[in-house]
């Protein structure tokens, strides 16, 4: 996770500081409101030099403006990220970007109105970092251990997912025990039988 050296984050939270209205206006669910965000998805994979099937491309549309409205405004605001001319340089593996735009701002969209992470600081850097962190970077000019502490500082998201993650090794880590004890009382069993 963060392997690579990516943008500042300054740069990225001014982006987001700076989107443009076009970016926070109404997502078209329905016969309401004025962008198709199945469309920008496309023309930022389009910026990536990738055209998406059809069938991710679905997920971006809805009819149901109560359940899917803050995350469709927020795969908008992610997708004026990723336009920054840093994440084409970087060529972003379409899954990548198809994940990170329907799964975390999914997770995100649960937690906090979209329009936040463009007018509060807190939440522009943990948009951010999301974002980084979910493409597999880390902010320019920190450690892994850096950006890993600093992420699940500002995010309640990721750090709901790394307790989860650790909760889940833990759980795994106790049943290898308790099968490896078990495999070590048979064997001992099996000595015992045989003397």
């Amino acid at each position: 996770m963060m392997e690579h050296a990516g943008p500042p984050i300054e740069t990225l939270t001014h982006r987001l500081a700076e989107t443009p209205a076009e970016f926070l206006a109404e997502p078209r669910i329905g016969t309401v409101g004025t962008v198709h965000v199945a469309a920008l998805v496309n023309d930022v994979l389009a910026l990536h030099g990738q055209r998406a099937p059809f069938a991710a491309l679905d997920r971006f549309t809805s009819t149901d403006a109560r359940r899917d409205r803050n995350r469709l405004a927020l795969a908008m605001i992610a997708a004026w990220l990723l336009a920054d001319d840093w994440f084409v340089a970087a060529g972003m593996p379409q899954a990548k970007v198809l994940a990170l735009l329907q799964t975390a701002m999914q997770e995100l969209a649960e937690a906090t109105p979209a329009h936040k992470f463009v007018t509060d600081p807190d939440r522009r850097e943990e948009l951010a970092r999301v974002v980084l962190a979910r493409l597999d970077y880390r902010p320019a000019g920190e450690t892994v251990a850096q950006a890993t502490d600093r992420l699940s500082g500002i995010s309640g998201v990721e750090r709901r997912r790394l307790l989860e993650a650790s909760r889940a090794a833990e759980e795994r880590a106790a049943e290898i025990r308790a099968a490896l004890a078990r495999k070590a009382a048979e064997e001992s069993a099996d000595k015992w039988s045989r003397e």
